[in-house]
């Protein structure tokens, strides 16, 4: 059994992107003690800005390509393998200025670059489950002042579910900021209790995943890289 698990928060300590990645990870540990985890931190390590190049790739010809195209579409052919390798997936993302983080879209668009994952009418991961984390300092649930705001929230899921084809699930903690901000001491009490609740959540999802891949056959679909 083999997980993939990417984190984005620029936050090394004190992240409940992390936190609630960490409850994920640990529940399929104990249900697969030598599982093996592939892992990508882009809040501690951001791809380098070579999207352009990758894309400007696709329409050169192999012999004409420069020696930094040829290693934006290694990379890109890495991170594709990366997936393609793994059973099941978690994702944790924070909402940063009311949108995905920038270093979460580079590695989607990095990873679009590569042949096997540029057809979008040919999901890359059809199936597969993963687990969402998110985290989100204020609230933008309907009938709150700022519903409407989030534009990290279907992006990522429109990209996971519809462009990849996987079985997402999700565990969302909001008001992640009352602890610090004076403006919002009120909401404190919810706040905590929406984190429980996001904590439980997120063990749940990933116990009812390590189920389904103990009764069910792996549907990976390994693929060679493409150049």
């Amino acid at each position: 059994m083999k997980f993939f698990r990417l984190d984005s928060s620029i936050r090394t300590e004190d992240s409940v992107t992390r936190t609630l990645a960490d409850l994920v990870e640990a529940e399929w540990t104990r249900a697969y003690p030598v599982a093996e985890f592939v892992r990508r931190d882009l809040g501690r390590r951001p791809l380098p800005q070579v999207w352009p190049v990758a894309e400007a790739s696709r329409t050169t010809e192999e012999a004409a390509r420069t020696d930094e195209q040829r290693a934006a579409t290694a990379l890109a052919a890495e991170l594709t393998d990366e997936l393609l390798a793994c059973d099941a997936f978690l994702l944790a993302v924070p909402m940063y200025n009311f949108g995905v983080p920038q270093q979460v879209k580079a590695w989607f668009d990095l990873v679009i670059t590569d042949q096997r994952a540029a057809d979008v009418t040919r999901p890359l991961l059809p199936g597969r489950p993963a687990v969402l984390v998110e985290a989100r300092g204020g609230g933008y649930a309907p009938g709150t002042p700022r519903a409407g705001w989030d534009h990290a929230t279907p992006y990522v899921l429109r990209m996971l579910t519809d462009v990849w084809g996987l079985d997402v699930v999700t565990a969302r903690a909001e008001l992640t900021a009352a602890d610090v901000n004076p403006a919002m001491t009120e909401l404190r009490p919810l706040a905590h209790r929406l984190l429980t609740e996001a904590q439980t959540a997120a063990t749940e999802h990933a116990r009812s995943i390590g189920e389904r891949l103990r009764t069910a056959p792996s549907d990976r679909t390994p693929a060679p890289a493409t150049a």
